[in-house]
């Protein structure tokens, strides 16, 4: 998502610095170019070599460096940025940034900088609520300056209260909003994502291999690009994506109350759930015991949640996904036609990097007009932003 992105992260000299390191760790991960700033009280926290290691980038952290200086840093610094970082960004910094001061390397790169600068301050809550400070916030936020407020917690210093630094997710999902382009704004989605669970028993289920990175991908992308979004999760070890609104669900009845429910309120639904098709007949109330040697179980039909999606679309966009295991495009396009899709995801999940609950996917993309195309290999992010690349397209005609 962020590819061919360049991002200068600052790190000022607060407690919360070894988030930033954690926060690199993401933005690399996306692919994004990252070169890091650091004052010299973020490197009592932090050591210079941590973030050289995970950026494959020099740190830069003297204002005089001849070796830096060549190219004039903080004016390089500052041109090279899509976007400026500062996390944590202490009351001193933003006191700098609020009053046109800039006596150190970060300060006068953030001054020299054309680009959306994103700031999180972190700070004992005394120091957050002092007048001066809150002074200095609201200027910077006049001026144009991005705020990531603070979150309230037990701080470093004893105290309990707002100054605590965001999670390093929700920094990475803001600095995304801030570089996706804007074109789902006012697009209403609904996405399905994980598996569903069909109880056996108190203590057994069945289930399937989803670990629902593909539809939270999707989601996380959809809402940095501006759409208003919607997921419906099955049961998956993953946090909920920032600015998303996340409805946990079981089973594929479940599922299907919520969806119902959403369906009509929406401009596109995108169902990359993996729906269990069966569930049994009748759930005991107790543990089954092993009592001989074999064990007969009765299964019923789930409803079909995606054709009943197709036969009530009002205007909808309808994309569904079809993990095969042989015949990929004949079976996920008959699949497309019975359904009543405008566009399907089919993938084979025995090639290698398209398995579940892997970090890349291999898709390709059939359209209800007949159009085929075939994606390389690439991050779930990826496939999720070229997914709605797609979707843009259809919402416009």
């Amino acid at each position: 998502m962020l590819y061919g992105k360049t991002i200068v992260l600052g790190v000022s000299g607060g407690i919360a610095a070894y988030k930033a390191v954690e926060l690199l760790r993401l933005l690399t991960k996306a692919r994004a170019e990252v070169h890091v700033v650091m004052t010299k009280n973020a490197r009592e926290f932090v050591t210079p070599l941590t973030f050289q290691t995970l950026s494959h980038h020099p740190v830069h952290t003297e204002m005089f460096d001849l070796n830096q200086e060549q190219e004039i840093g903080h004016i390089s610094l500052a041109d090279r940025a899509d976007l400026f970082l500062v996390a944590p960004a202490t009351a001193n910094l933003i006191g700098k940034l609020a009053n046109g001061l800039a006596d150190d390397l970060l300060s006068t790169s953030l001054m020299a900088t054309k680009a959306p600068v994103l700031l999180c301050p972190a700070m004992n809550t005394n120091m957050y609520e002092n007048v001066h400070y809150q002074r200095n916030h609201r200027l910077l936020v006049a001026d144009g300056y991005h705020l990531l407020e603070p979150i309230s917690g037990d701080l470093a210093c004893g105290w309990q209260g707002a100054g605590k630094l965001p999670d390093p997710q929700q920094i990475f999902a803001e600095a995304c909003r801030l570089l996706a382009p804007a074109d789902l704004t006012g697009v209403r989605l609904l996405i399905t994502a994980g598996p569903t669970r069909e109880e056996l028993d108190p203590v057994r289920y069945l289930s399937n291999y989803s670990s629902g990175k593909m539809g939270y991908a999707i989601a996380r992308v959809a809402a940095a690009r501006g759409a208003a979004v919607t997921l419906i999760s099955g049961p998956v070890a993953l946090s909920a994506p920032a600015g998303v609104k996340t409805l946990q669900v079981t089973s594929a009845l479940e599922m299907q109350s919520v969806l119902n429910e959403n369906y009509a309120e929406v401009d596109v639904v995108i169902m990359a759930a993996a729906v269990a098709d069966y569930r049994p007949a009748h759930k005991a109330e107790q543990k089954i015991k092993k009592n001989t040697s074999e064990f007969s179980l009765s299964l019923e039909r789930n409803p079909d949640l995606l054709a009943e999606l197709g036969q009530r679309k009002t205007g909808q966009i309808l994309v569904g996904f079809a993990a095969e295991t042989e015949n990929l495009v004949a079976n996920a396009t008959t699949k497309l036609k019975n359904k009543n899709l405008d566009l399907i995801v089919a993938n084979d999940i025995t090639a290698e990097g398209a398995g579940f609950g892997s970090e890349t996917n291999l898709v390709k993309l059939l359209f209800a007009d007949g159009r085929q195309e075939e994606l390389p290999l690439l991050s779930k992010d990826e496939v999720a932003a070229q997914l709605l690349n797609r979707i843009v397209l259809l919402l416009k005609k």
